[in-house]
């Protein structure tokens, strides 16, 4: 799944709150239940890590130990069950001075259902699963070839998924005796279309069907052959096409290496719904003023009236701003859209207050 602008901000701001506290020992817990696992069986293994805890020769880390546990341990008891996308949890002793005590507990529902179950005391909260959970999971599809080789996968987040891998039956460059040079490269250019034709085929049975899931389709390899390539595709999958780049490797390592090298169009990519939301309003704005509003307190106003139908929020306001806006747009069922600074209509909101708005109907 894809979280949405406001799931993003709220594990951004979760993550934000908890990596600044740092342990002078290893003491502080982080307990990771993945969803449909029993809640029993991990309050069970933190009560046994209690009594583990007892031999630890340090008495302030025992007591900070055994009491962030202690405390966890309080906290999963009011849950009757695991949370249907599982439960990320942290406690342990935050007081700034040493000898001192303050012990809290945190806890959420993840956006996306855990896969993992991890148990951890350290020095810094474990925080990578849900990191990256903020990561953009939008599917591309990738590419790489030349006349040889190709390889076709999915790119999920991070994670390069691969789906397909052919060799070609191209001639090496040196000709057999008694072959002409001429026949010779014939029969080379006609095996390099064979192999573009059966990589573009390859493309269209693994693409095709996921199309309206596909964010887009990277395509590399070394030399022109990538761009003789892709005049071989069927028209629906080339139109997917975002950027066509040079690489050095078709294995696996070129796989990563297209990914490595496409970042700047994967950052455009992510921005283009930010984009797209904003042209909307600034094109509403010029052509239908009365269509939307901007400004902190006119926005809020017809929000509670019920009249607003998106909600831009620019990430320059502070979290309780933000937070408050998101509570009244949920009352009346407005879509919230949070909106970076990454782009010239992410700066434009910004000037003109951090609030505007996209309305049901002209308000006068």
């Amino acid at each position: 799944m894809t979280l949405t602008s406001v799931q993003r901000h709220q594990l951004k701001k979760f993550i934000k709150d908890l990596e600044v506290h740092r342990g002078r020992h290893t003491e502080l817990v982080t307990v990771y239940v993945p969803s449909d696992y029993d809640l029993n069986k991990v309050i069970q293994q933190l009560a046994d890590e209690q009594g583990t805890a007892s031999n630890i020769k340090s008495s302030s880390t025992r007591k900070n130990v055994q009491g962030a546990l202690e405390r966890m341990i309080q906290h999963l008891r009011l849950f009757k069950k695991t949370p249907p996308n599982g439960l990320a949890s942290f406690s342990g002793n935050v007081a700034e001075r040493e000898g001192q005590t303050d012990l809290k507990v945190w806890s959420m529902e993840p956006p996306e259902p855990l896969n993992v179950r991890i148990y951890r005391c350290d020095k810094a909260f474990i925080l990578e699963p849900l990191i990256e959970m903020c990561d953009i999971k939008e599917v591309y599809g990738l590419i790489v070839m030349d006349r040889r080789d190709a390889n076709l996968a999915l790119l999920k987040g991070k994670k390069i998924i691969p789906l397909q891998k052919t060799h070609s039956e191209v001639p090496g460059k040196f000709r057999a005796g008694g072959q002409s040079a001429q026949r010779f490269a014939r029969l080379r250019e006609g095996a390099a279309k064979e192999h573009y034709k059966k990589v573009a085929d390859y493309a269209k049975e693994q693409f095709f069907p996921l199309l309206k899931n596909l964010k887009g389709i990277l395509v590399g390899g070394p030399g022109p052959t990538k761009y003789d390539f892709v005049n071989y595709i069927t028209a629906d999958v080339k139109n997917k096409i975002i950027a066509i780049k040079d690489l050095s490797y078709t294995d696996e390592f070129g796989l990563q290496e297209l990914v490595d090298k496409s970042q700047d169009v994967l950052a455009k990519e992510e921005l283009a719904e930010e984009k797209k939301v904003m042209q909307r309003f600034f094109e509403l704005l010029s052509t239908k003023e009365k269509m939307v509003s901007y400004g902190e307190q006119h926005v809020l106003d017809l929000l509670k009236r019920g009249v607003v139908d998106t909600l831009l929020l620019s990430e320059a306001l502070d979290d309780k701003t933000i937070e408050d806006f998101e509570a009244e747009a949920e009352k009346l069922g407005s879509t919230v859209a949070i909106i970076s600074l990454d782009t010239r209509e992410g700066v434009q909101l910004k000037e003109m207050g951090c609030v505007a708005a996209i309305l049901r109907y002209e308000v006068e």
